[in-house]
């Protein structure tokens, strides 16, 4: 039986610590965030679809419902994907927008659909790759084929869809759910005891599952998770780990291998363990997840410090000028962490969030929303090249931001990341409401037991650290505001028609719990001072360097700023606020100078042309 009540949410657990609100109880109704998913909204979504059409992908599946494939196909085997990541971001920019159906957005959407179901065979197949006279029979690629995590985009898209317009007559859900049947059929207890090269299908399954209360693609989830770490996929050059096929799921120490793969596996893993109440399966990814946070994740939050297989590295292994950190695996981890904080309401899964959505999801689009990082370096030693504006890209540069790649994996990601990004921001239980990112928003929510919940949020977040919360019904409940680890020192306060209550908030969570009245405020005070962070002395990479950071935002040097190359940076002495800029004395080791240089938030860096940058300084 479908689920036409759920949140309109990417992930609606069936148990858990917390509940999700999704885009019908939140808007982000402003600031640093809103502006983003306003030009998500009206530039990256038809940059990106105006892509897939001229780059072929979109009309792939235009042949193969006319059966000229493979004739005139065009993209890598995993192409697919990208257009069912646009149609998931199209479906939450609907719902967070409330689009009516006679809108350019909701015929877009449609249209796309209408060429999709048109490519799927009788059995529920769909791909443009594979299966056809002249291409490589199904399923017969599995390392790199991608069949199956196309179709896990696919059954996301189909979510998405369902969660925001659950009684829409596009046929989308009818295409995923018929494609998940076939999965169940040809990879099921009595089938193909396989997986697929690249983790996806395990999410998509599982949240499918959910919708449509069909425990079959729950348990076909559960099946590829127990069967990833038996060595069923060919060894490559990386090792069986670049698949996660080396140990399995539930005895690994830490993430490894590919960085995406990796977080979409642990991602499917938690939603298989949530489901099936399987309490050791959910401890053995806590505990990957504390390794991967403290050992293998760089201060932006991003993952991954291998080019040469997009893949983590060692404990400690962590080089600025080589980071990867791919785009794509940032919010892959973002998936991970936000189903661990749903299943454990711990708060340090939250600030893992804020830290990668403000140091990598927003670092990847330019400010006009038409061009992308795939990987996001820590250490730019040459001055990057401008890209073609209409060409495309190699996939990771690291030099200056491009409009397309031949893996265009990150835009789409991105796209539909900020097109339900709402969905992140708080959470219910049965006492109250938790907000987790902030952002200027209203809340409008009803607990389990009837009482409705509503309030505002004003902030200038991350500029100011300020967040008011704004009752605007008289209901009780408790009201828990995360603190984030950096932020000691931090304060509450209460005011109501009675007088102003303050005292301290340490990290963690503050609570606030009474019978409030509309009108009462609650307000949070984050400091938001410029502070020197030292890295772990086993990251041999940074030893002896110093990063600054203020509130969620890491901050970086530029050789615009310094006026030299960054490669003669030092730190001279701390850093200062002033005028809204921060400022940090750098001497330069060469000329012996001192330069009272301004420092950027890292997700704007790059913005004013080539320059060389880094974020680790070094002190002597």
């Amino acid at each position: 039986m479908r689920d036409t009540t759920a949140p309109a949410a990417p992930v609606v657990p069936t148990r858990g610590r917390l509940r999700p609100l999704g885009l019908d109880e939140v808007r982000i109704t402003g600031g640093f965030w809103g502006e983003r998913q306003d030009v998500n909204g009206t530039a990256t979504l038809h940059h990106i679809g105006s892509r897939l059409e001229s780059e072929g992908w979109l009309p792939n599946f235009d042949l193969a419902a006319a059966g000229t494939l493979p004739e005139g196909r065009r993209g890598r085997e995993f192409s697919d994907s990208e257009v069912y990541k646009y149609l998931e971001a199209l479906a939450w920019e609907i719902g967070r927008t409330d689009a009516a159906a006679d809108t350019a957005l909701e015929q877009r959407f449609r249209e796309v659909v209408a060429r999709v179901a048109a490519a799927q065979e009788p059995d529920g197949y769909v791909n443009t790759r594979f299966g056809r006279p002249g291409q490589g029979d199904r399923w017969s690629e599995l390392e790199w084929g991608h069949e199956l995590y196309c179709l896990g985009h696919l059954f996301q898209a189909a979510v998405a869809r369902h969660r925001t317009r659950p009684d829409a007559d596009d046929g989308l859900i009818e295409v995923a759910r018929r494609a998940a049947e076939l999965v169940c059929h040809e990879f099921g207890a009595d089938g193909r005891d396989a997986i697929c090269g690249h983790a996806e299908v395990e999410v998509g399954l599982a949240e499918l599952g959910r919708v449509l209360g069909d425990q079959r693609f729950i348990d076909q989830a559960a099946l590829f998770v127990e069967r990833h770490g038996r060595g069923s996929l060919a060894e490559i050059e990386w090792g069986q780990e670049y698949f996660q096929d080396d140990v399995p799921v539930r005895d690994a120490e830490a993430l490894r291998g590919h960085a995406v793969r990796a977080n979409y596996l642990s991602s499917g893993a938690t939603d298989v363990a949530v489901e099936l109440a399987d309490d050791g399966l959910l401890d053995a990814l806590r505990g990957q997840w504390d390794r991967t946070v403290e050992r293998r994740t760089y201060v932006t939050g991003g993952q991954g410090s291998h080019h040469q297989d997009e893949a983590f590295g060692d404990d400690w292994e962590l080089p600025s000028d080589r980071a990867y950190s791919e785009t794509c695996a940032g919010i892959g981890s973002i998936m991970f962490s936000w189903r661990l904080l749903l299943a454990t309401g711990e708060p340090r899964h939250a600030d893992l969030i804020e830290r990668t959505l403000f140091n990598v999801v927003a670092t990847s689009p330019a400010p006009d929303g038409r061009s992308f990082y795939y990987a996001n370096t820590l250490h730019q030693r040459v001055p990057g090249v401008e890209a073609d504006p209409e060409g495309t890209s190699k996939r990771a540069s690291s030099s200056l931001r491009a409009p397309w790649f031949e893996v265009s994996c990150c835009p789409p990601n991105v796209a539909r990341t900020f097109a339900s990004l709402a969905a992140y921001v708080a959470t219910a239980d049965a006492e109250g409401v938790q907000l987790h990112q902030y952002a200027p928003s209203s809340v409008r929510t009803t607990l389990v037991d009837g009482r409705v919940v509503a309030f505002d949020v004003e902030t200038g977040y991350p500029v100011d650290g300020g967040i008011r919360v704004t009752i605007v019904e008289d209901t009780e409940f408790a009201l828990t505001l995360r603190v984030p680890s950096w932020a000691s020192g931090a304060a509450v306060r209460l005011r109501t028609g009675d007088g102003l209550i303050e005292h301290a908030a340490d990290p963690g969570t503050v609570e606030v719990r009474r019978a409030f009245r509309a009108g009462d405020v609650v307000e949070l005070m984050l400091p938001l001072a410029p502070r020197l962070t030292t890295p772990d002395p086993r990251v041999d990479a940074v030893r002896g360097s110093v990063v600054v950071e203020r509130g969620p935002e890491v901050l970086a040097l530029e050789s615009i700023d310094f006026g030299a190359d960054i490669v003669d940076a030092v730190v001279a002495g701390d850093p200062v606020e002033n005028d809204g800029s921060v400022r940090l004395p750098v001497r330069n080791r060469t000329s012996g100078e001192v330069t009272d240089a301004v420092l950027v938030p890292y997700h704007d860096w790059a913005q004013r042309g080539p320059s060389t940058m880094r974020v680790w300084i070094p002190t002597a």
